[in-house]
């Protein structure tokens, strides 16, 4: 999950990030991976593909949720692979909401996307060991419940469409509310 810069032994370790929403590029948070490669903090490593079949799910105000629940899911999860640096990973980590319970980063295996120049670990559909950011599993069983056991192996536009920049969210409530709010709420197919 960690990786050393090459030749440099005393340069910190850079983690390996799974990249699956709204930070991948194209889409609304990717601005954040941007600034984490100017100041280097970060590098992109290619497309890849969860080894598991994993539920992925959007929640409240559109956003995407990596459930921790395998063989519940349906789908390999395609996204991005990232090293990034601790500085970085902190960064990351805010945003994630990691201390306020949004979401865990946990290990997930992965491979590379058939015919993605770049694959930087062997090749040949290796297993690569990294971390992705997962709905925090005090809400994830009921985030699968209220989507109907229904996800899809790939954040896109479409999906895209329903995501509400954190701006332009209700202030009245935490997102941890809205999620609560939001499990708890009947399913209807517009969600």
């Amino acid at each position: 999950m960690e990786m050393r810069e090459r030749n440099e032994e005393t340069k910190p370790t850079r983690s390996l990030i799974f990249s699956y929403g709204t930070l991948k590029r194209g889409f609304a948070n990717h601005v954040l991976m941007q600034d984490l490669f100017s100041a280097n903090d970060a590098v992109f490593l290619g497309a890849y593909s969860t080894v598991a079949d994993l539920p992925l799910v959007c929640g409240p105000h559109g956003v995407p949720f990596l459930l921790n629940l395998p063989g519940s899911g349906r789908h390999r999860i395609r996204g991005e692979l990232y090293a990034v640096s601790p500085r970085g990973l902190a960064r990351i980590d805010e945003l994630e909401g990691i201390t306020l319970g949004h979401y865990e980063r946990l290990p997930i295996q992965l491979r590379a996307e058939r015919g993605v120049k770049g694959d930087c670990f062997g090749g040949g559909g290796a297993v690569v060991e990294a971390e992705a950011y997962y709905a925090h599993r005090s809400f994830a069983e009921e985030m699968w419940q209220r989507k109907g056991k229904v996800g899809f192996g790939e954040y896109t536009a479409t999906e895209a469409g329903e995501y509400v920049r954190r701006n332009a969210r209700p202030k009245e409530r935490s997102f941890l509310e809205e999620i609560r709010l939001f499990v708890s709420s009947p399913s209807s197919s517009s969600s």
